[in-house]
């Protein structure tokens, strides 16, 4: 596949993802009305690994064995799943759903600082550098802190401190767990069973009060555990397998203009021509930090065409982990930076 198709693909995955992920907080905002947060983390934990255990094993795969793994897997599962959901769901209780999507989308930052310090970002091109910061100014712009002296509340903090939990889970996730010879289908229907585990264990504290499950909530409950969670997550897995942690991150800086957009239509919170801008702003730098270095790329390619040339193709990065054999599982950690 020649990396014009691999980038499409790899755009597409974005987009999609991008519309699942920045929904999620409109359908938390319309679950909250009937379910306290920790009751809308245990839902979202249990069905959304319902459903990926059952996709899992009707594709003949099943969940991962061995405790090395699985150590692995239930510290992933704290900072990507059971922590996050719990922050956002508390802090949505006095936080916009729109604002939500924006204070998210500093998730990329919080990567990038992450992979500057742990060393997995040394080749980060001026031209990507740029678009991140773009479009953390963009976020700033459209939350504009200094109109809105209420987002700097507790609800806002919870939510940030969500975005940073994203940012440690999808490094962590990239140096553990992917690229290691386990279907990114029985990694991602682990590891929200083992959120589900995690957040049971927490529903004496604050997950046991009384429910009011009307339609809407029951409606909310359900999409935001199938589509916003399994299907999200799972893809969220896919892109840190094929384009690395940082370029999963970028996704959070679509987040916004899906976000507000829903929380303007839906729920008639406002929209501004501030907010527009900072959409546009948003997108523009969501589009430069996705550049690829064209050495590396071409880098790449020599390699692939080498390795075919002696009989010893190259597994595509592209392609679905499920699918490799074991000596594609082993090479592929070779082409882990090239994203």
């Amino acid at each position: 596949m020649n990396s014009g198709t691999r980038s499409l693909r790899g755009g597409v995955r974005v987009a999609v993802l991008a519309l699942l992920w920045g929904s999620t907080f409109l359908w938390i905002e319309l679950a909250l009305r009937g379910l306290s947060p920790l009751q809308v983390t245990f839902v979202r934990c249990l069905l959304g690994a319902l459903v990926l255990t059952v996709a899992c094993y009707a594709s003949g795969r099943r969940l991962p064995r061995g405790r090395t793994v699985w150590r692995h897997i239930v510290v992933a599962a704290f900072f990507c799943n059971a922590l996050p959901f719990a922050l956002f769901s508390l802090g949505q209780q006095t936080v916009d759903s729109g604002l939500a999507g924006v204070l998210n989308a500093t998730t990329p930052l919080w990567s990038i600082a992450l992979g500057l310090a742990l060393g997995s970002e040394r080749g980060l091109r001026p031209v990507r550098l740029t678009g991140l910061l773009l479009g953390f100014a963009g976020t700033i712009l459209i939350l504009a802190p200094w109109q809105s002296a209420g987002a700097t509340g507790w609800g806002a903090l919870a939510i940030l401190g969500a975005a940073a939990s994203y940012a440690v889970a999808f490094t962590y996730m990239g140096r553990t767990l992917v690229r290691r010879g386990t279907p990114t289908i029985s990694l991602s229907a682990a590891q929200l069973v083992a959120a589900s585990g995690l957040t049971a264990v927490a529903l004496p504290v604050g997950g046991l009060e009384s429910i009011d499950p009307g339609p809407i909530v029951v409606v909310a409950a359900l999409v935001l555990s199938v589509f916003c969670t399994a299907i999200t997550f799972h893809l969220t897995y896919r892109i840190i397998n094929d384009e690395g942690a940082t370029n999963a991150a970028v996704v959070g800086y679509l987040l916004p203009v899906v976000s507000v957009l829903l929380g303007a239509v839906v729920l008639g919170e406002g929209l501004s021509v501030r907010v527009v801008l900072g959409m546009a702003v948003v997108l523009v730098g969501v589009g430069m930090s996705r550049r690829k270095d064209p050495t590396a790329t071409a880098a790449r390619t020599g390699e692939e065409a080498e390795g075919e040339g002696e009989g010893e193709g190259v597994a595509d990065s592209s392609a679905p982990p499920e699918e490799d054999t074991p000596a594609q599982a082993t090479r592929r950690p070779a082409l882990e930076n090239a994203g």
